[in-house]
């Protein structure tokens, strides 16, 4: 087991590590590469990912509390069965993310990319500001089984 607490990582490259069962608290990451970063079964409490390419990271049934993303590219990313409380995803790319058993509570995202998402369902009780719903619709329509006519079509 991993802990990592009360430090700050800027532009440190964390790319296909392994932290089983890691326990991270009070951290900030900033600026870091976090490509195919692997926490498994792990928890991360009160920390800041703000501007790292974090695709194909996996948080497999991590808990997540009071975690911030911040113009993060997580292409790919791994939330399988992940227990999420109060985090927000701001100005993220989560195009083909796997959020499949994830459960959300007190969630926000703005102004992130869902194309590809998988699990959308898993964003139910997620915050959205309406016009990200609005961009977000087909995603969401796909996710619903409902099928999008051209115009003009019967």
């Amino acid at each position: 087991m991993h802990l990592i607490s009360g430090e700050r990582f800027s532009g440190t490259d964390c790319s296909n590590k392994q932290l089983e069962e890691a326990r991270v608290s009070d951290v900030v990451l900033d600026g870091c590469r976090l490509t195919g970063l692997t926490i498994h079964g792990g928890s991360l409490r009160d920390v800041v990912v703000r501007d790292c390419r974090a695709d194909l990271v996996s948080l497999t049934e991590s808990g997540l509390e009071r975690v911030t993303f911040e113009a993060c590219v997580l292409t790919q990313a791994d939330f399988l069965d992940a227990r999420m409380t109060a985090v927000k995803f701001l100005g993220c790319d989560l195009s083909g993310a796997d959020l499949r058993g994830a459960r959300m509570t007190g969630c926000e995202l703005r102004g992130c990319t869902l194309d590809g998402l998988i699990g959308v369902e898993a964003l139910r009780g997620a915050k959205m500001p309406w016009a990200d719903i609005v961009g977000a619709a087909g995603v969401l329509a796909g996710a619903l089984g409902i099928e999008v006519l051209e115009d003009g079509t019967t």
